[in-house]
């Protein structure tokens, strides 16, 4: 008996364990923020708590985690465009300052890991150019081994004036880099080698969206047929279908992440496809929500199914928890995180009552 109860108590401890998450959160530094700060996250409650500073550094507006869940790697959103390295100790969650590369380019905005783990890819908003740091067996980043310059400019004097790279992810295939420049409103197809880390133009270079949309960040279903972009300067969200041995992107249909009769200036920030391929959803920031679709799973085409304020200003970022459960909104200008629960059934979100308080929140990565 004693030892079935020992049994119990270790399975449930493991079960415990398992609904535990680091949550970091990249942000602007400024008065009311260092760096990178990191949380417990309750994936049963979806409470945050023991909310600390991991890391000091400057402007980590954009972070990512490598695939051995060692390493965090973050931009340095500055001109003199830099990336750096850290080691996660697996106890706290702590960072260690492991080393800082050039990220070949002006105010670098956005950063991912190549599944393999060896490359971290960089898109460089200021310059608007991409490359591509090796990645040591110790976290530790190298020079670039691709970099890609791009050229342009679109309709918004403003905005457009020149290129500015905002994404670059590899697609889950691993053939292929996708980066979406928003000022040349172009989604721009690489061939991609992680052993060489090398990036070359595709037999289909680029898919190109409505002048003046400025393509911001890309998510690709689950299934890898679609591809989901939202697009910043309209207000809007592309779907494509994705052909995994061409590497082409076709469009299928584009939608307004905004409420009807909306007047008003808004600009879209993040998008994310649910874990179970059904929901999408993206960031307004002037509607300061978070805008809700139903996916055809045949079709890959999208249907507005709710909007929810995302209670706070700017929503610049907003993740969903590994388990699926919840969504956090980081409301950049309102200094807070607030949790939502996700209805799996429908894929609307409804306020937890939960709200965190960090400076200038732009980013946020769950570890399990």
């Amino acid at each position: 008996m004693r030892l079935l109860r020992a049994v119990v108590a270790f399975l449930a401890a493991g079960t415990a364990l398992a609904a535990e998450s680091f949550l970091y959160i990249g942000t602007y530094t400024g008065p009311s923020s260092k760096g990178i700060y990191v949380a417990s996250f309750d994936e049963r409650t979806g409470k945050v708590r023991g909310l600390r500073l991991a890391a000091a550094t400057a402007n980590p507006s954009y972070i990512a985690i490598h695939p051995n869940h060692k390493f965090l790697y973050a931009v340095d959103e500055t001109s003199a465009g830099t990336v750096s390295a850290f080691a996660i100790r697996a106890d706290t969650g702590q960072l260690t300052f492991l080393n800082k590369v050039s990220s070949k380019g002006d105010s670098p905005c956005h950063i991912s890991v190549d599944p393999e783990g060896k490359n971290l890819l960089v898109a460089n908003y200021g310059s608007g150019s991409f490359a591509v740091l090796p990645i040591g067996a110790d976290g530790k980043l190298h020079e670039a081994s691709a970099f890609v310059q791009d050229t342009g400019k679109g309709p918004n004097a403003q905005r457009q004036e020149g290129p500015h790279a905002h994404f670059i992810q590899v697609s889950p295939d691993k053939a292929f880099a996708v980066g979406a420049d928003l000022g040349v409103d172009k989604v721009f197809v690489f061939r991609f080698d992680a052993k060489a880390g090398s990036l070359k133009p595709n037999d289909t270079p680029f898919a190109a969206i409505k002048a003046g949309s400025g393509p911001r960040h890309l998510a690709f279903h689950p299934s890898g047929k679609f591809a989901y972009l939202t697009n910043e300067l309209a207000s809007t969200v592309t779907a494509f279908s994705w052909n995994r041995e061409s590497g082409a992107l076709q469009e299928l249909q584009t939608i307004s992440t905004l409420p009807a009769g909306f007047k008003g200036e808004n600009t879209t920030a993040e998008i994310a496809v649910h874990p179970s391929g059904r929901f999408l959803y993206d960031s307004n920031r002037g509607d300061d929500s978070i805008a809700v679709f139903a996916i055809d799973q045949a079709k890959g085409t999208l249907t507005a199914v709710d909007r929810t304020l995302a209670g706070g200003k700017v929503p610049r970022n907003f993740e969903l928890d590994p388990s699926g459960s919840f969504l956090i909104a980081a409301n950049q200008k309102s200094d807070d995180l607030v949790v939502f629960r996700v209805d799996k059934q429908t894929g609307k979100l409804t306020s937890t009552g939960q709200i965190a308080h960090v400076g200038s929140p732009v980013c946020l990565k769950f570890l399990r």
